[in-house]
């Protein structure tokens, strides 16, 4: 990434071009001001949902990030000798003539301003606005007091206060550093405000980064334009509605995929996979879906294509009927990559539908790095990677999986998308640098439209790599934690930092995707917790059924999958009101509890929903430290009365979890399913467990 030696960046801050306002005349619109200035016009609209400031022109290329153009109030401006007041019903924009620093007022009390970072010899050590030949730089100002979140899938604290984030989509091989899977330049502040960058170009952000500054909110954004909107809100979820609302919101997903997705790396042939499908059913785990991964349908060395593996599946369609006659739904894996060896890159090639090679204008051929495969993942050969900007290639990899979906398949797994690099060039004409991460909403989108196209029982996605925008191909998961108590953790704050960014919908790999020491306690532990997200599935390198780790994890784990099941109905109307709001499914205590910043620093803890409070066990001592905010709570499902406002120390039976729901509340429960039948009515419920007077309620039971 560019500029990541802070003292350079320091030093370059001297030198870059803040943008002057030049003298031809201020232009006034109905709703939105033009301002021309040294690099380009400056233009000011305000909305309901805030304000938008854009610099340097239009953009080429419009990928539908935002879904469409927002509705712009009516404004008014008053225009000073030395400023500009620009005022709607609800907002309010003060700019600076000379420096095009701003304040921007929400309902009378300002809530965002311009850097006040100032410097011994000038009055600004950061413009508020600055561009070079890279981009745009932008700079807020932050008080000591101020908190920031989103920015994406980030393994670490919650809070992005005094971090460098990138926005820039990584294989990141773990979740142990900054570098992440789904990425998004959006946040949102405590003090009432978020800020979105609309671009598919890599973003920078200081944030309140001290090498930079403690005290202000850098971002280097590479784009030849910038596109800035800045959100007013009381609290964080309702800025999230206000992003999710131009940006799009995710589909209420279908029923069955709430239930139990199994998988590993990976099932070796056939017999395999039905076996283990047979004992599932026999030894009564709630499931519903198993995954066939990468090289458990694929031959390694000629993939990807929509063929099977002849050699072990010569008649796929047999294998799915069997699995469907266990009440199996059927996930298979892909990437958006074709091998060297398989005949269709020569035609791919030829037709132009692969990325090309910005050196040579050839085909570009994406090396892959071995070191991370190991024993297990054998290396993969040189691949194309399919131009999802060329329509034609577009529509084909769409259609393709109607053959898929017509066998019995019922959703993908799209693997991948993080692979496009700067030495590449696209069909519609950008580069490599620019195209890399609006990459994974292309490609996330054709496969989601294709689900929608030709799946029988609803259209579910499972990506790995997103951006802006891919909300809306639910759901995602967390790529390769590393199967410790440390992976388990970062997994969950990376849900939450997520959610956080406007995407509700997220899962984890169950007992760590590699690293697996066959810890029965750490696969339990990381189990319940995932029982309360939106999706679930067990997966990593070698066994992830419960009892491949001995019968007491088993019994654990199957009493955790009940009542997961049994919460169905709670979670149905969880996942309804996340299409409705943008809101996630596990909300961080921050989002969940704005008024109580005593809960705020309580990262790997989080609501489900509005009412039922979780609190994983990341430690291998089994105590929990869970803070319950204010108010009296009860003890989910034994109903004991727990007050809040304060921080509870617990420790825990493998089989007991962490549980609590404000007293008053109520959660609708289902029976105790094996997995959700083709006629289920998941809004119907067995009865309703109510956090007041509280019968005692014992789980696991079920036919």
């Amino acid at each position: 990434m560019l500029f990541r030696d802070s003292a350079a960046l320091s030093r370059l801050w001297g030198t870059v071009s803040p943008p002057r306002m030049l003298g031809d005349p201020v232009r006034f619109g109905v709703g939105k001001v033009s301002i021309p200035t040294s690099a380009g016009d400056f233009t000011v609209s305000l909305h309901h949902f805030g304000a938008r400031m854009r610099l340097g022109g239009p953009r080429a290329v419009d990928y539908g990030l935002v879904q469409s153009p927002p509705a712009e109030d009516v404004v008014s401006v008053a225009d000073a000798d030395d400023r500009l007041v620009i005022e709607s019903a609800a907002h309010k924009i003060v700019l600076d003539k000379a420096s095009l620093s701003f304040s921007f007022f929400h309902r009378g009390r300002e809530i965002l301003r311009s850097a006040t970072d100032g410097h011994f010899v000038r009055a600004q050590r950061l413009p508020p606005f600055a561009r070079d030949p890279q981009g745009w730089y932008v700079h807020l100002n932050l008080s000591s007091d101020e908190n920031i979140y989103g920015l994406g899938e980030k393994w670490g604290k919650l809070n992005k206060r005094g971090q460098l984030i990138s926005s820039y989509n990584h294989d990141a091989l773990g979740v142990n550093a900054e570098a992440s899977y789904k990425n998004a330049p959006f946040c949102w502040s405590t003090n009432g405000w978020g800020a979105f960058v609309h671009t598919p170009a890599p973003v920078t952000h200081g944030v309140g980064f001290s090498p930079w500054s403690q005290r202000s909110y850098g971002v280097f954004v590479e784009d030849h334009c910038l596109d800035l909107f800045v959100f007013s809100g009381d609290d964080g979820a309702t800025i999230i509605r206000h992003y999710t609302e131009l940006t799009g919101r995710a589909p209420t997903p279908p029923d069955w995929s709430l239930g139990v997705i199994i998988s590993k790396a990976f099932y070796r042939d056939a017999d395999e996979v039905l076996e283990t499908a047979r004992e599932i059913r026999r030894r009564g785990m709630p499931c519903d879906t198993i995954t066939l991964d990468g090289r458990a349908w694929q031959d390694t060395q000629t993939r990807f294509s929509f063929d099977w593996d002849a050699t072990r599946y010569p008649d796929p369609k047999r294998v799915l009927a069997a699995l469907k006659s266990m009440d199996f739904k059927i996930c298979l894996w892909e990437y958006p990559l074709i091998s060297v060896n398989n005949p269709l890159f020569d035609t791919f090639s030829e037709k132009g539908w692969l990325l090309r090679d910005a050196r040579t204008g050839g085909t570009y051929e994406y090396e892959w790095d071995t070191e991370p495969f190991g024993d297990v993942l054998t290396p993969l050969p040189n691949s194309g990677i399919v131009d999802f900007t060329h329509p034609d290639a577009y529509a084909y990899w769409r259609d393709r999986h109607a053959d898929l979906f017509s066998i019995g398949v019922d959703m993908i797994k799209a693997d991948f998308g993080e692979q496009v690099t700067d030495d590449t060039l696209s069909h519609n004409g950008e580069t490599g640098r620019r195209l890399h991460n609006v990459y994974a909403f292309l490609y996330n989108r054709c496969v989601y439209e294709a689900a929608r196209k030709y799946a029988k029982n609803g259209a579910f996605l499972f990506s790995r790599a997103s951006w802006t925008g891919c909300q809306r191909f639910p759901s995602q998961w967390g790529g390769d934690p590393q199967a410790d108590w440390e992976g388990l953790a970062a997994s969950l704050r990376g849900g939450l930092s997520w959610g956080m960014t406007g995407a509700p919908f997220y899962a984890t790999d169950v007992g760590g995707f590699y690293g697996d020491q066959r810890d029965p306690k750490l696969y339990v532990r990381w189990l319940q917790a995932a029982v309360f997200s939106a999706h679930i599935r067990l997966h990593g390198i070698g066994d992830r059924e419960p009892w491949s780790y001995g019968p007491t994890a088993e019994a654990a784990a199957t009493e955790a999958l009940l009542l997961r099941y049994q919460l169905l109905p709670y979670l149905k109307k969880v996942l309804r009101q996340s299409h409705e709001t943008g809101l996630p499914a596990q909300r961080a205590m921050a989002l969940a509890c704005p008024d109580e910043p005593e809960a705020w620093s309580f990262d790997e803890q989080f609501f489900l929903g509005d009412d039922l409070l979780v609190a994983p066990c990341v430690r291998s001592d089994d105590t929990v430290r869970v803070y319950l905010p204010e108010g009296r709570w009860r003890r989910f499902p034994t109903g004991e009365p727990v007050e809040g406002g304060r921080v509870r120390r617990l420790t825990l039976a493998l089989n007991e979890m962490a549980l609590f729901v404000r007293e008053g509340s109520e959660l609708p429960m289902g029976p105790a399913r094996r997995f959700v039948e083709h006629d289920a009515d998941l809004d119907a419920t067995a009865h309703v467990w109510r956090a007041d007077d509280v019968r005692l309620v014992h789980f696991g039971e079920g036919p």
